[in-house]
């Protein structure tokens, strides 16, 4: 069930003859699952190269003969999306169910972009004397060089890929080693799409010295990175020092405001799912709960028994709602946040350490009462933990939210207009969510504020990064 994995350079699959390779595992067995090549400096090269011989073609081609490619890709991955599902699911370890819908979602992002990416427009600004002709162009910026995560493997990389090549941008893709499966059939979709050779690349190794010679070559004009907000600093450091244009969609730590006049029904019910999807391993992941003292212990006793109920197991198994983590290190991460927050005070309601004997399984986790100084408050746990604390005040809540220096997603749940309102202008994030979770369509701008990034995946914005604005004014 589980394919050969390969680089993908020039329009041409690449094996690990001579190279180094690196072990792939399931992490809900940790049985072994495939070999990965990892790139040479000289592939490296190479892949910037062919991009950007690329460049001079694609950059000139119809935006329609562009649409129309991307919307090839989008059927074949609608058609193969069970396939690649169920590779994902092994050396990801997300249930089969979340992996299909991941491919499929990225699948409607290809779509939107085929179409938005044919009305890529300029403008004429109206001249101050008579004989004068102002153009504002918009112009492909060059290659790009991407960096996607592990946790949605198929999904992260084809926004990349999407918005780049319908803006005209070839792209070289460094991929995620923990979970390479997608990325490997998302380089086959685009080979019999019928993408020119060196539009799109696909490279796997030691990510510091891939980034470090992709970033540093003269030849790559801007950079994309979804991950860490550690690395992710390293990364616009680096990419500054080359004056390279960026997008950084970073970590968060995501605030939910539960108020007293909230459906605590409704609440329990989608926050119990957004928690444990992919484990908890989202950028998006609601995390800190602050809950109003009116209904803090009917929530938090609902909350409980919710994350209690969650059927945890391996993703190709019927019904399994959350699989494992990543790996062995993930685990260990998130077991000193709940370790640490205990010492400190906090209560445990449910869960609190691993599942089983075999694999990476962490129960899902509600820490109640959690003390401010506790590090689950202030580090991101990508992880099935929820730390809870009461508030009194709006202005108390909107405080303790914007606390922190994360600033990507946030949930609010309330009755009250004048409340949604308020909190809504008032918290510091890229996202809001009130009443439900509705930031992942692809027609909506996705990213962070402060030291959660900048730049957006999706919507009109979706382009700002690989386009350049040209002023041509003629007499």
């Amino acid at each position: 069930m589980y394919p050969e994995l390969f680089l993908y350079i020039a329009g041409r699959f690449v094996g690990a003859e001579g190279r180094r390779t690196q072990a792939v595992q399931d992490p809900a067995t940790q049985q072994a699952l495939g070999h990965l090549p990892w790139a040479e400096p000289e592939d490296v090269d190479a892949a910037v190269q062919v991009a950007h011989a690329a460049f001079t073609h694609w950059r000139r081609v119809s935006p329609v003969e562009r649409s129309d490619l991307l919307r090839r890709v989008a059927a074949l991955a609608r058609e193969r999306a069970q396939v690649i599902g169920q590779a994902m699911t092994l050396d990801n370890g997300k249930p089969l169910a979340d992996a299909v819908a991941e491919v499929l979602n990225a699948a409607e992002h290809v779509e939107w972009h085929a179409e938005e990416g044919r009305r890529i427009y300029g403008r004429v600004v109206p001249a101050r004397q008579p004989g004068v002709r102002q153009l504002v162009v918009r112009e492909p910026v060059g290659v790009c060089a991407a960096f996607s995560p592990w946790n949605f493997p198929f999904g992260q990389a084809m926004k990349k890929a999407a918005a780049a090549i319908a803006a005209g941008c070839p792209i070289v893709l460094k991929g995620p080693e923990e979970s390479p499966s997608a990325l490997v059939a998302m380089a086959q979709l685009f080979h019999d799409a019928g993408l020119p050779a060196g539009v799109f690349n696909l490279l796997w190794g030691a990510p510091a010295d891939i980034s470090r010679r992709l970033i540093e070559s003269p030849r790559v004009r801007v950079v994309s990175f979804t991950g860490s907000v550690p690395v992710g600093r390293q990364l616009a450091a680096l990419a500054g020092q080359h004056m390279k244009r960026m997008t950084m969609e970073l970590g968060g730590h995501a605030p939910v405001l539960v108020f007293d006049d909230a459906d605590v029904d409704a609440a329990v019910a989608l926050l119990a799912r957004l928690k444990t999807r992919n484990a908890g391993q989202v950028c998006v992941s609601p995390s800190r709960f602050y809950v109003q003292s009116g209904i803090h212990d009917r929530f938090a006793a609902a909350f409980a028994d919710a994350l209690a109920a969650v059927k945890v197991g391996h993703g190709l198994e019927a019904g399994v709602q959350m699989g494992p983590l990543i790996h062995e290190r993930r685990f260990q991460a998130v077991q000193v946040l709940v370790e640490d927050a205990r010492g400190a005070g906090a209560d445990l309601l449910t869960g609190g350490g691993r599942l089983g004997t075999q694999g990476h399984f962490h129960a899902p986790t509600l820490l109640v009462h959690v003390p401010a100084g506790a590090r689950v408050m202030h580090e991101e746990p990508f992880g099935p933990i929820a730390a809870m604390v009461r508030f009194d005040t709006v202005e108390e809540a909107l405080q303790q939210a914007n606390a922190l220096p994360f600033g990507l997603a946030s949930y609010v749940f309330t009755r009250s207009l004048q409340t949604a309102t308020r909190v809504g202008d008032g918290l510091e994030a890229g996202m809001v969510n009130i009443n439900h979770s509705g930031m992942a369509h692809p027609e909506l701008p996705f990213g962070g504020i402060k030291d959660s990034g900048f730049g957006s995946e999706g919507g009109t914005e979706s382009f700002d990064a690989f386009l350049n604005t040209k002023l041509i004014t003629q007499i």
